[in-house]
């Protein structure tokens, strides 16, 4: 039902900020909180963050928390993770995730997935 489109990544130098966007398809914040979760080649897919359907809540990765945001624009169907201060250690495939409960952490809890987009920081 709920189409999701990321974009926004790529190569970046250590220290950079970058912010992905998450296009989906129809109203989100009536049925869907959104979260973010990203995987690195030979990881297990990781939570990053995600927010409730109006927005009004957040809930962040521990190790994460100080350096992602992640923000929603339901009008334009839209939320975005902003990040600062990248490492090496945040190369990944980030994707954008629309779940039935309000702040999900694990990925079962989300419905429909985005094809992720590759962000890649340099040292």
């Amino acid at each position: 039902q709920v189409q999701l489109v990321e974009c926004g990544g790529g190569l970046v130098q250590a220290g950079d900020s970058l912010r992905l966007s998450c296009a989906a398809s129809g109203r989100i914040d009536s049925n869907y909180g959104m979260g973010w979760f990203r995987q690195a080649p030979g990881k297990e897919r990781e939570f990053v963050g995600a927010i409730s359907r109006t927005g009004s809540s957040t809930v962040y990765s521990e190790s994460l928390k100080d350096r992602f945001t992640v923000s929603r624009d339901n009008a334009k169907n839209m939320v975005h993770l902003q990040m600062i201060s990248l490492k090496p250690g945040d190369t990944a495939v980030y994707y954008c995730a629309a779940s039935l409960t309000m702040l999900g952490v694990s990925a079962p809890e989300y419905k429909y997935w985005g094809q992720g987009t590759q962000v890649t920081v340099s040292s």
